[in-house]
């Protein structure tokens, strides 16, 4: 029984209360990195599953930002068909999960969750990661190759 005491007390502190001292607004989180191994033919579908997770267990779809190594998600071609401003305007609202390129990345706001489909060649996934860890604001899920994921991140995820 005191050990089920302890983890409980060891567990509050993880839990921003009113007690505890603000956090200065510029101090920012480094997100948990969860890693779904897939190749990269199968990366996009397990990424639409994590998304389908992440939706299910009561994450806004606003929440959460898809980017893909390789060619776009569906749902991205289909938006840029009504032209960049279209797309871009469904971005600002973040009312709905948003999916983009490596290449547009970088015009993307940071979201709580990111999701990455490592669907590409593995220098893409090198230069993608970094700054997709940067916009999670509390997760980054990276479906993928673990070895070549690990070497990019420099960690054992």
């Amino acid at each position: 029984m005191p050990p089920a005491q302890r983890a409980t007390r060891d567990a509050a502190p993880a839990k921003p209360g009113p007690s505890g001292p603000a956090a200065p607004a510029a101090t920012k989180a480094t997100p948990q990195i969860q890693l779904i191994p897939a190749s990269a033919d199968g990366a996009l579908d397990a990424a639409d599953e994590a998304v389908d997770l992440l939706l299910d267990s009561g994450r806004a779809p606003g929440e959460v930002l898809v980017v893909t190594t390789g060619s776009q998600h569906p749902w991205a071609e289909h938006e840029l068909s009504f032209g960049e401003a279209s797309y871009w305007t469904q971005h600002d609202a973040g009312d709905d999960v948003f999916y983009t390129d490596a290449a547009r990345l970088s015009r993307a706001a940071t979201r709580p969750v990111v999701v990455v489909a490592v669907n590409g060649a593995a220098s893409t996934a090198a230069s993608v990661l970094p700054p997709a860890h940067a916009r999670a604001g509390a997760l980054l899920i990276v479906c993928g190759d673990p070895q070549q994921i690990n070497a990019v991140l420099g960690t054992g995820v």
